[in-house]
């Protein structure tokens, strides 16, 4: 009985070292209160971020655009080593009665990641959670500050930042994201 917890143990733990892991279950913070899919839809800009394996650039954002009813086609780029790399994906509503908990994947192999808009004015910022459990016995969360804009004012990520820990999310390793010359082209 041991031996499949070790083999399966050894195969995440590459998958976890940059990210954050908490022991225990996924907490379940409280989301944006009737959340409006269409005014979110656009271009958000990454301000600040627990540390994540799968961005490693800088000037980080993504485009939410609205395909059906349930569907958006999301596309996230970075600048890593002067060029520019973008992903696509898709996400969808994972629970109509609760909108603000979207899912999204960039694979048409894994099953959709949870990314749960906690907070957003639509116009100037969002916060965004994504929280995976492992066996129940701890969990591997991501968390996001996003923007319209490249900056958002430091009362503003100050605020974010009560937010997350008012959700008992941990967010004491959250750093800056790089968002300086990105409108330079390359």
């Amino acid at each position: 009985m041991k031996l499949p917890f070790v083999v399966v143990f050894a195969f995440i733990l590459p998958l976890i070292r940059a990210q954050v892991p908490h022991w225990g279950p996924c907490p379940d913070p409280a989301v944006q209160p009737a959340f409006n899919l269409k005014q979110f839809m656009g271009r958000w800009f990454e301000i600040a971020k627990l540390p994540a394996q799968f961005e490693k650039g800088r000037c980080i954002e993504t485009n939410f655009t609205l395909t059906t009813d349930n569907s958006i086609r999301v596309v996230s780029s970075e600048k890593l080593k002067g060029e520019l790399r973008k992903i696509e994906g898709t996400g969808v509503i994972e629970d109509m009665k609760n909108p603000a908990k979207l899912g999204i994947s960039y694979s048409y192999v894994l099953p959709y990641s949870p990314y749960w808009i906690l907070s957003t004015d639509y116009v100037d910022s969002a916060l965004v959670y994504s929280c995976t459990d492992i066996l129940r016995l701890f969990h591997v969360d991501f968390a996001w500050i996003l923007g319209r804009t490249r900056t958002l004012p430091d009362t503003t990520v100050e605020k974010a930042m009560n937010t997350f820990a008012k959700n008992n999310i941990d967010v004491s390793r959250m750093i800056p994201s790089k968002q300086q010359g990105c409108d330079k082209t390359l």
